[in-house]
């Protein structure tokens, strides 16, 4: 496979996400913002590894590093009939899935390839073209990602007033996505609309996306940018000084309740108390209809050094226990809008999630 992706859209200034001659090339993450360091990859393996090690994270990111990884391994495969290159697809397709639980990016990306992969298959085309398909499937998911977020940023701009001072946690940005990002795309399209928006950006403990990758990316735009520990939101809203909260998501529930980074629910209820606007920015393809509501999302629990060390530097006693789910659930109650590539939805997220969804 020998294709590139060449799609470049007016206004995306970081893409975490590059794929040209058969080699997928990811910034690591985990190196940002004193290295910027880009590794090369070329199977599907080593793709499974930089989704659980975070060289690549956030929730759309994942599922467009986990396309190219299946068009890698739909490229090792040695198959001769569309049966056998389906058994052995469908193998390549649970081990990247196996990664991690909580985004439901990455089974909708899976789940997409293999969508493709099958029709294909079952019209009786050639192994070798079934390859070619998948690459450029991977291709599409990868486009039509950072065309989603450049439309959530026009849908949810009007929801940022001129002169807000807008609070986000964890990192839902460009590094998050193939591009431009979703909450912090929708900052980025106010902006660019002529509004005069500054961002006080949580820290993120423990993985500190906040600091290390929101903080980067906002400062390289040129966008007014304060950075915080977490546990200081809640003073400058009482303080007057948070105008709205835009965060990201990593799975939606039908009901509108939210799985986001740790941490977000805190932020959710301090906004409530302050009668503070709370915006959750994500695509369809975050919202799992399947799931009822928010106490059915599975919540991935991380290494405990993640807590105890910054890097090589231990910050607590030795042997200590200790707890590190990544993610928690805000109910829909304290969300004000979900925005997504259709249009923003105020309130009523049962019915309108569904509605939208189904293109409606």
């Amino acid at each position: 496979m020998s294709h590139s992706c060449v799609f470049a859209p007016t206004g995306v200034t970081i893409k975490p996400i590059l794929y040209a001659d058969g080699v997928l090339k990811m910034i690591d993450q985990r190196l940002l913002p004193t290295e910027e360091v880009w590794l090369e990859y070329t199977d599907y393996r080593a793709v499974a590894e930089a989704i659980v090690t975070m060289v690549v994270r956030g929730a759309p990111a994942i599922g467009v590093a986990a396309a190219y990884g299946a068009a890698f391994g739909a490229r090792d495969i040695q198959a001769t009939d569309g049966a056998d290159f389906m058994r052995q697809f469908e193998a390549v397709c649970a081990h990247l899935a196996a990664t991690r639980p909580t985004a439901v990016n990455l089974f909708w990306a899976l789940k997409r390839m293999k969508s493709f992969a099958a029709a294909n298959a079952s019209a009786g085309q050639p192994v070798e073209n079934l390859k070619i398909g998948l690459e450029y499937e991977a291709l599409a998911i990868n486009d039509e990602d950072i065309r989603i977020n450049l439309a959530m940023g026009r849908h949810g701009a009007p929801l940022i007033p001129d002169g807000a001072r807008v609070l986000t946690h964890c990192n839902a940005g460009a590094l998050a996505t193939a591009g431009f990002g979703t909450a912090l795309g929708v900052i980025r399209a106010a902006v660019a609309a002529g509004k005069k928006v500054s961002v006080v950006a949580d820290e993120t403990r423990p993985f500190l996306q906040g600091a290390r990758l929101t903080a980067w990316e906002l400062s390289r735009d040129g966008i007014d940018t304060t950075l915080i520990c977490d546990n200081m939101a809640g003073y400058l809203m009482s303080k007057g000084e948070i105008d709205c909260v835009i965060v990201g998501a990593d799975r939606i529930a039908a009901n509108g309740d939210v799985a986001n980074k740790i941490g977000t629910y805190t932020v959710a209820i301090l906004a409530k108390e302050h009668n503070i606007p709370f915006y959750v920015a994500a695509p369809l393809s975050t919202i799992d209809l399947e799931l009822s509501d928010g106490s059915l999302i599975p919540i991935e629990e991380r290494d405990a050094r993640e807590v105890t060390h910054i890097g090589d530097k231990p910050l607590a006693p030795d042997n200590i226990r200790v707890r590190n789910p990544a993610f928690d659930v805000t109910p829909a109650r304290l969300v004000t809008a979900i925005i997504t590539e259709r249009g923003a939805l105020l309130g009523n997220y049962s019915e309108d999630l569904r509605r939208i969804k189904a293109g409606a």
